[in-house]
């Protein structure tokens, strides 16, 4: 069950100066609560620890459990079955867009983001779904 409003992300990235700037792109300038994450491992701990996002925001290429594997994994939990995802990379050549949204995705950052619109950017694609 996906909410009408979005508050709460998770965010899935294993790069700590990436993190940082998000975090701040998304808390300060987007004003939105955000949980980050490391790994995808961690994200799944958290989501069986009670935290229900509204979002998950997940990087595509991460040691040991890839974003497309962690959305799997997370796919497979009550509370994130349905959750919209957006994934953040490098790679954005249209077979790769394809192959995103071919896992659910309703829409793909580039990275590197810009910090100051990183936020408009998750809203317009929240928007766009809902």
């Amino acid at each position: 069950m996906t909410s009408a409003t979005l508050a709460s992300i998770l965010y899935v990235e294993d790069d700590p100066d990436i993190q940082t700037v998000a975090q701040i792109a998304l808390e300060v300038v987007g004003g939105f609560s955000l949980k980050t994450c490391g790994s995808g491992a961690k994200a799944l701990d958290e989501i069986k620890a009670g935290f229900v996002p509204d979002l998950l925001l997940l990087d595509v290429m991460m040691p040991s459990m890839d974003g497309p594997t962690t959305l799997a994994e997370l796919r497979k939990l009550p509370a994130t079955s349905a959750t919209p995802v957006i994934f953040m990379t490098a790679k954005v050549q249209s077979s790769e867009m394809e192959y995103y949204k071919s896992l659910g995705a309703i829409g793909v950052i580039a990275k590197p983001f810009d910090p100051m619109e990183l936020s408009a950017q998750v809203r317009k694609l929240w928007q766009e779904k809902m």
